[in-house]
């Protein structure tokens, strides 16, 4: 665990060093709001319930969501308990509000993953559009210091096994009561 750690702060320590412009500190909090709550995902799952083409796989995304919150924020973050990692290194200002829920594993990601591989099953063109802003808002979780990189790893890792499962359970369920 040591060396994973050692390993998150030597990234996070790029980021800082290398990445912040005044550029990116004004686009990023925008790209990370996106994920707040799963808002875009949300919005992108209620537009697919309105399009009878894309129904299932809206409705696949919104169970997707839910059911990731509850066993990423209201298990896993509880059962691990990571500080979030402004909390342990000093000198950092944050950009956006302090999140108050422990930082393993990344919700945003964890929530943007999951949606971006449903809507990559619906569509493939859209779903790259969607793993590309996926993995934006993963790396703005970083870039603003309130997730480790191994947070947003295992926030991938999750959200994309989860809607693979989810995706797999619902869809057949789905088509033979909605044919």
């Amino acid at each position: 665990m040591q060396y994973i750690q050692m390993f998150d702060n030597k990234i996070l320590e790029f980021i800082q060093n290398n990445l912040h412009t005044s550029f990116m500190d004004k686009i990023i909090p925008i790209i990370t709001s996106l994920g707040n709550m799963g808002f875009i995902w949300i919005v992108i799952g209620i537009a697919f319930i309105c399009s009878e083409k894309y129904r299932k796989y809206g409705f696949i995304m919104l169970c997707t969501l839910c059911i990731g919150a509850l066993i990423g924020d209201g298990i896993i973050k509880p059962l691990v308990g990571r500080m979030r990692p402004f909390n342990s290194i000093e000198n950092i200002e944050l950009l956006i509000k302090a999140p108050t829920s422990f930082s393993f594993p990344s919700g945003h990601t964890m929530s943007s993953f999951a949606a971006a591989t449903i809507v990559y099953i619906a569509n493939k063109k859209m779903g790259i559009g969607a793993f590309i802003l996926a993995a934006l808002i993963g790396f703005s979780r970083m870039y603003l210091y309130v997730h480790y990189p191994s947070d947003v790893l295992v926030g991938c890792i999750l959200g994309i096994t989860l809607s693979n499962v989810i995706y797999k359970v619902i869809s057949s369920k789905y088509d033979k009561k909605f044919g």
